[in-house]
C-alpha cells in the first residue's frame, strides 16, 4: 500500500482558521483580552485568590496554608474557583488582575490599595517577602532559592505543555514530539534528583523553591498519576532522592490542605472547590466521616 501521508509545510503566513484540537482546544486562541464582562467576587480576607487546583494553582494555596500554619494571620484568604474550561479566565474582572488570562491570580487587599500579582513565581516571592518566610535571609541562600524557583518556572512548560500535552491530550500521537519531551522531562527529573542527593530540600531548607517544584515534579516522581499514569513510561521509580523529598513534602499538613483547595477532580473527599475559612476543611472532614457511616 502506498504511503499517503504528507509532510506538513508551514504556510508563508500563519492564519487562525481552525481549532487547535485536543482536550484544551477551547481555551486556546492567538489574541489576549477579555471575551465577556464578568466582575470577580471579593471576600472578607486580605488575600483574594482566583484559581483552579492545577499544579500552578496548588503552589499558591500550599504557600498560603503554610503561612497560616506559621501563625501569619495576614495570609488569610478566600479562594475562588476559576473554571478555565468555561472560559472564566477571559472575564473582564479576571483579565484586570491577570492580563495573561492564566490561573492563578492574586489580589492582595491588605494595604490601602489592592495589589495584583500574577505568575506563580511572582506570587510566591511576593508572599515570602511580605511575611518574611520560606525564603533565606542570607544572600547566598536567597540566590540558591531563587535560582531553583525560576528553574521550575522555566522548566515546567516542557513537562506540561510539552510532554503532558503530546503524551496525554494531543488529538494525534506524534512519536517525535513525545520522544522529544519525554527526554527533556527525564533530564529535568535527573537534575532535581541529583540536587536532592546533596540536600534535604532544594535550597537547603524548606522554601518557596520546594513549594513551586513539588506540584509539578514532586507529584510526578511520587506516584506518576499525572498525564494518564505516565509514571511507568518515564520510569519515575528511578528518581529515589526526588521521591524521598516529595513524600516528605506531601506529608506536611499544610500541603495536604493546599492540595484540596480549588480542586475539581479526583476523590470527592479531597475536593474543596472554594475556600473562605479555615473551618471549611473541618466541614469537609466531617462530610468524609459521615459518608463512611
Amino acid at each position: 500500500m502506498a504511503d499517503t501521508t504528507t509532510e506538513y509545510v508551514p504556510p508563508k503566513v500563519w492564519v487562525w482558521n481552525k481549532g487547535a484540537g485536543g482536550r484544551f482546544a477551547n481555551i486556546n486562541r492567538p489574541i489576549a483580552g477579555p471575551t465577556h464582562d464578568k466582575e470577580l467576587p471579593v471576600g472578607k480576607h486580605p488575600m483574594q485568590l482566583y484559581s483552579l487546583g492545577t499544579p500552578n494553582g496548588v503552589k499558591v494555596t500550599i504557600m498560603l496554608e503554610e503561612l497560616l500554619a506559621l501563625g501569619h494571620n495576614g495570609a488569610e484568604y478566600d479562594a475562588w474557583l476559576i473554571k478555565i474550561g468555561d472560559g472564566d479566565q477571559f472575564g473582564s474582572g479576571f483579565v484586570k488582575v491577570n492580563p495573561n488570562s492564566k490561573i492563578p491570580a492574586l489580589l492582595d487587599r491588605s494595604g490601602p490599595a489592592p495589589i495584583r500579582v500574577f505568575e506563580t513565581g511572582a506570587i510566591l516571592l511576593h508572599l515570602a517577602e511580605k511575611f518574611g518566610a520560606f525564603i533565606p535571609n542570607d544572600t547566598p541562600g536567597r540566590a540558591e532559592c531563587l535560582s531553583w524557583l525560576f528553574w521550575q518556572m522555566g522548566s515546567a512548560p516542557y513537562l506540561g505543555g510539552g510532554f503532558g500535552h503530546f503524551y496525554a491530550y494531543a488529538p494525534t500521537k506524534i512519536e517525535y514530539a513525545i520522544d522529544r519531551y519525554a527526554m527533556e522531562t527525564k533530564r529535568q527529573l535527573d537534575v532535581l534528583d541529583r540536587r536532592l542527593a546533596e540536600v534535604e530540600y532544594v535550597a537547603g531548607s524548606y522554601s518557596i523553591a520546594d513549594i513551586a517544584i513539588f506540584p509539578w515534579y514532586g507529584l510526578l516522581a511520587l506516584d506518576g498519576v499525572m498525564y494518564n499514569n505516565c509514571g511507568e513510561f518515564l520510569s519515575v521509580h528511578e528518581y529515589k532522592n526526588a521521591r524521598r523529598w516529595a513524600a516528605a513534602i506531601a506529608a506536611r499538613p499544610a500541603v495536604k490542605r493546599g492540595r484540596m483547595v480549588n480542586r475539581v477532580f479526583g476523590e470527592p473527599s479531597q475536593q474543596l472547590q472554594e475556600r473562605h475559612d479555615a473551618s471549611d476543611f473541618e466541614t469537609k472532614t466531617q462530610d468524609k466521616i459521615a459518608a463512611k457511616k
